[in-house]
């Protein structure tokens, strides 16, 4: 698949520790993006952070965090990401998501990868 255009960025802000349906919720959230045909998506794991209850996660070597924040990005065209909207929202019950309009510049796979799908 090859695209270039405008698009959307879905941003999915969790802790680590977020759990749906008893697995970690940013692998629930890849796997259904995965079988809603979605371009692609990105789980970033971020160092150090604080969401709404303003306490700081870390991964400090002297401290050791056990909820890290994760930033999930999926970039698509906006029908793509507005009709997963719903799924979404029933998924994440805490945490932050966001939408932003982006302009995509090119989104292709190299050789090896197509002919791996094959």
């Amino acid at each position: 698949m090859e695209y270039s255009g405008n698009g959307k960025i879905l941003k999915i802000y969790i802790g680590e520790t977020d759990k749906w349906k008893h697995e970690p919720l940013y692998h629930a959230l890849i796997k259904k993006f995965k079988e809603k045909g979605m371009a692609g998506a990105t789980v970033i794991q971020g160092i150090e952070g604080f969401g709404l209850n303003s306490r700081i996660k870390t991964a400090h070597i002297l401290q050791l965090s056990e909820d890290l924040p994760l930033v999930i990005e999926v970039v698509d065209q906006a029908e793509k990401i507005e009709k997963i909207l719903p799924e979404i929202k029933e998924m994440v019950t805490e945490g932050l998501v966001t939408i932003e309009d982006v302009r995509v510049i090119s989104y292709t796979a190299n050789n090896k990868e197509k002919q791996d799908k094959n």
